[in-house]
């Protein structure tokens, strides 16, 4: 049985059994029936309900005349993500700035989760990263022909009529590099540092390891920031009415 966090076990201690069910019903059975939830999805679950909560949070306590620090912060990330879409986006941005919010806070959280004591970030796990780019991947496209109806397939034919087969076969692998390209970025970095974090802290307990985790932090913040702005890249592309 796989190494488990306390979360991890407190959650396969009470929910194994539904966990079992709802993979044997998509007939996915668990390799470890004791233990069905891995620490990647405790921590993507946690990270969930924190959200949840910290949303229904900010939702009671709006205020036009005294705003909070919570409420201030959140404004903030959508201002960010709304100057960010108008810019990339244009016209129409607004219908995005939703799903890239949402895209950006899961992933920042997931980032930085893995400093607290006893948790660790579901983005070094390469399932989650992919999760997300497979999402996004979807979204821009059924966001294209929406936008676009059956018009969208002319965006991987090219100029040419005569180049059309070689140009779709282009297309294609170059949208598909793109799931890769998101999972791959974003896995690798959040890998490479709690891997970093972890041997400081083995080798030099106080002190040196600060550093890192500052290091961490600023890396969470980048790398949430690059899965962000592409997105918002492709989908410009997706519903741009000029192919």
């Amino acid at each position: 049985m796989p190494e488990q966090l306390w979360i991890t076990a407190l959650l396969n201690k009470h929910f194994a059994g539904v966990a079992n069910a709802i993979m044997n019903a998509v007939h996915v059975p668990s390799a470890h029936p004791q233990a069905p939830i891995t620490n990647y999805v405790a921590m993507q679950l946690l990270v969930f309900v924190f959200l949840i909560l910290v949303f229904i949070l900010v939702r009671m306590r709006l205020s036009v005349d005294d705003p909070g620090p919570l409420q201030h912060t959140f404004e903030g990330i959508d201002s960010f993500i709304n100057t960010t879409a108008h810019e990339v986006i244009g016209h129409g941005y607004h219908q995005y700035t939703s799903f890239l919010a949402t895209l950006g806070v899961f992933i920042l959280c997931c980032n930085l989760i893995g400093l607290i004591p006893g948790f660790e970030s579901p983005t070094a796990i390469p399932s989650v990263p992919l999760g997300c780019a497979v999402v996004t991947w979807f979204y821009y496209h059924l966001n294209g022909i929406r936008k676009n109806g059956f018009g969208y397939i002319k965006h991987f034919l090219g100029p040419v009529w005569w180049l059309a087969p070689l140009m779709l076969v282009i297309e294609v692998a170059s949208h598909l590099a793109r799931i890769l390209s998101l999972t791959v970025r974003l896995f690798a970095n959040m890998f490479a540092g709690d891997m970093v974090t972890l041997v400081f802290f083995s080798l030099v307990p106080i002190g040196i390891p600060v550093i890192f985790m500052l290091l961490h932090i600023g890396v969470s913040f980048i790398q949430t920031y690059i899965f962000v702005l592409l997105p918002t890249v492709y989908i410009g592309e997706a519903v741009a009415h000029e192919h």
